[in-house]
């Protein structure tokens, strides 16, 4: 038996083996993302572009979540190691039997290019709609559950996870290739990469990608930088580029000259695999003595070693799962779990739940009303089935149902004639003969989304300001001119002011494919709301800092002054919760939490540390979450275990140390903070401690 077939060897040292059977022409051609076959060792050609961002996308028909940043509002790791572990098991299936009929395409693998970890510091970036907020721990909390579901705890791996984009990563889509963004050593390894050395050190996530643009003038895929964190980190799976950013280098960065100097450069700094096609020139670049063959064998052995836990090279237990699973029954019901939990309750007059013994017809009136894409997001599956939010409300409602789209989602050109257009004349017709009107607005991936993906009329799918287009604007005043009782309904992926004083608001993300239903649920009171903001929520854009720059000063939740609408952590659920009698003792923090109402709710507990030495974020920071179920008048301990790190602050160098012996704690359903606590009517409990 050859030592690389050995299976009671490490997948290192049967990487090494197998490599050291390869010429260096076969060692490159392993290296493009579209990797050859080399028949005589028994290695299939294979494709390392997959996307798993909220489901297996882009390859068919697969199971649809909701999109990251809604997984992010559910503050449920949990939810988050079921929906990467359906992921992970659903890319497994298919990939089974897409090798079997020799379909070796792009979005057909086991290596899936997720999550997506960077930071959503400002609200205009489209693609923050990826990622799960603002917040560091929050984000790693919830980025390694989804790591462990995609990935599994088999002595086979289930399917590669990749945390991306590395880093400081979070626009400006149009200049992205060749932007360098400019971070402090503090914000670095106070914001910026924290996450990823906990995916790396915690998860053991199999992947890292690097970004397109620069961070204090090296381009992310070549920046010795980031590589020396990802070695301090114990890192040990394989590196890959994002798609064609080496052949930045040369096109937009200019730190090279030609494709050459670039795969060079690239590969010498430790990226593996190429997204793109500038590792075709890299034999040329062997052959001009711009790297030597021990360079292209260490990126060789990371990337079979990746293919080797994965089992490609043996048999394994994960051939055993069904192509039946895909899209089955307990998927789907993880998928509606979810969107239960991600829609966020931003305001209530006490219109919801609504009546049914009040209300005879509803009229639902919006461009989302029956969309699809509303409910996806980009990097998106394909449901087998979608309920709008439309079909949801008339499925779960007895009455009436009328439907008017009211207008376009971000242009009507009808209204470019008259803003008394037959779209308009039959929202209105619609609300003048319902009891209450339910308005489906927001945006979607055609608005917000990555650069050469989105198609609107903005800044390469970033926003230029946070509120909806104007067709939908008038809408809504047209709406709210009736008198009738109004709840509005934002489907988007990232902050919205609907600048209108209507009854409710729901902010129900990109939702997958149950939207519908668990809206409905949430409307009838089938279920209380329970998502929480992972993203604070600002009034004007105009007060924002500039989207260049990188600083964290006036940026989330940690370090904001003023401009705030909604807060980080914030979210309203049909009952009154309180927390109290919070005690601290050997990094556990407990807290009493009562529901002193009448519905049944979901809550989020959230433990705040405030940290009063100089190099402490200005504001707080969150250290703690947990999901509780409580019945009316039902009251629990809720222990949460604080991580020694949470005590922590990063000076001026990036160094993290503990610089003080005196915190503050706080515990409540949301940011100790006088907007917070206003907003949803509790206060949080303090408690002053030492270590």
């Amino acid at each position: 038996m050859k030592k690389y077939l050995d299976e009671t060897l490490s997948a290192q040292e049967r990487a090494e083996a197998l490599v050291d059977e390869l010429t260096v022409e076969e060692m490159a051609g392993l290296l493009k993302y579209e990797s050859d076959e080399v028949k005589r060792l028994g290695i299939k050609a294979y494709n390392w572009w997959g996307e798993g961002l909220h489901g297996f996308s882009r390859s068919g028909i697969s199971t649809l979540f909701p999109q990251a940043i809604g997984l992010a509002a559910t503050f449920d790791r949990q939810l988050l190691h079921t929906a990467g572990r359906v992921t992970g098991t659903e890319a497994r299936a298919k990939y089974k039997w897409y090798t079997k009929y020799g379909d070796v395409d792009k979005f057909k693998g086991i290596t899936l290019w997720a999550p997506n970890i960077n930071i959503f510091r400002d609200p205009r970036w489209g693609r923050g709609q990826e990622t799960y907020g603002e917040d560091p721990y929050l984000t790693a909390e919830l980025g390694i559950q989804y790591v462990k579901g995609i990935q599994g705890d088999e002595k086979t791996m289930l399917a590669a996870a990749c945390a991306k984009h590395f880093a400081a990563h979070s626009g400006p889509e149009e200049t992205r290739h060749g932007f360098n963004a400019k971070v402090s050593e503090k914000d670095l390894n106070e914001t910026y990469l924290p996450a990823f050395e906990r995916l790396v050190k915690e998860a053991k996530v199999e992947g890292v990608m690097g970004a397109y643009n620069a961070v204090n003038g090296e381009p992310c895929c070549a920046s010795s930088y980031l590589m020396d964190k990802l070695k301090q980190w114990g890192f040990d799976g394989y590196f890959v580029s994002d798609c064609w950013a080496i052949r930045d280098f040369h096109e937009a960065h200019k730190i090279t000259s030609s494709a050459e100097e670039s795969a060079a450069m690239a590969i010498n700094a430790g990226c593996d695999v190429n997204c793109g096609c500038t590792y075709e020139h890299l034999l040329e670049a062997y052959e001009r003595d711009l790297v030597d063959e021990e360079a292209i064998r260490q990126a060789c052995i990371h990337a079979m070693r990746t293919r080797i836990r994965l089992g490609m090279l043996d048999s394994t237990e994960h051939f055993d799962i069904p192509y039946t699973a895909v899209c089955c029954k307990q998927h789907k019901e993880a998928s509606l779990e979810a969107a239960q939990k991600s829609m966020v309750l931003l305001k209530n007059n006490g219109l919801l739940p609504l009546d049914e013994g009040k209300i005879h017809t509803i009229a639902v009136i919006g461009p989302h009303g029956d969309s699809t894409t509303a409910l996806e997001g980009n990097y998106t599956p394909k449901a087998d089935r979608y309920t709008t939010f439309v079909t949801g409300i008339q499925d779960r409602f007895s009455g009436r149902v009328i439907f008017a789209e009211g207008c376009h989602l971000y242009r009507d050109r009808i209204s470019q004639i008259s803003l008394a257009g037959d779209r308009y004349a039959e929202a209105m017709a619609a609300a003048e003969n319902a009891d209450v009107v339910v308005a489906c607005v927001g945006l979607d991936a055609s608005i917000e989304g990555e650069q050469g993906d989105a198609g609107n009329e903005y800044g390469s799918g970033d926003k230029t300001d946070l509120m909806l287009p104007l067709s939908q604007r008038t809408l809504l005043e047209k709406l709210m001119s009736t008198g009738k009782p109004l709840v509005v309904v934002c489907a988007a992926g990232s902050a919205i002011n609907t600048l209108v004083d209507a009854d409710a608001v729901i902010h129900a993300w990109y939702s997958g494919s149950e939207g519908g239903k668990a809206l409905a649920q949430i409307l009838f009171g089938d279920i209380s709301p329970s998502g929480k903001l992972p993203v604070t929520f600002y009034e004007d854009a105009e007060a924002l800092p500039q989207y260049e720059d990188y600083s964290m000063k006036d940026r989330t939740y940690r370090y904001v002054q003023g401009n705030v609408l909604y807060p980080f952590g914030y979210g309203l659920t049909y009952s009154k919760v309180r927390c109290g009698g919070l005690s601290y003792s050997d990094f556990t923090a407990r807290v009493e939490i009562e529901n002193t109402g009448s519905f049944e709710v979901d809550e989020v507990v959230q433990v705040y540390i405030k940290d009063r030495c100089e190099q402490a974020v200005p504001n707080h920071k969150l250290c703690g979450f947990e999901r509780v179920h409580l019945m009316p008048a039902e009251k629990k301990t809720v222990s949460l275990d604080l991580d020694k790190s949470m005590f922590t602050a990063v000076n001026e160098k990036g160094e993290r140390a503990v610089y003080s012996k005196e915190f503050t704690l706080y515990a409540g359903v949301s940011q100790p903070d006088p907007l917070s606590e206003k907003l949803c009517g509790c206060s949080c409990a303090r408690v002053e401690i030492r270590i």
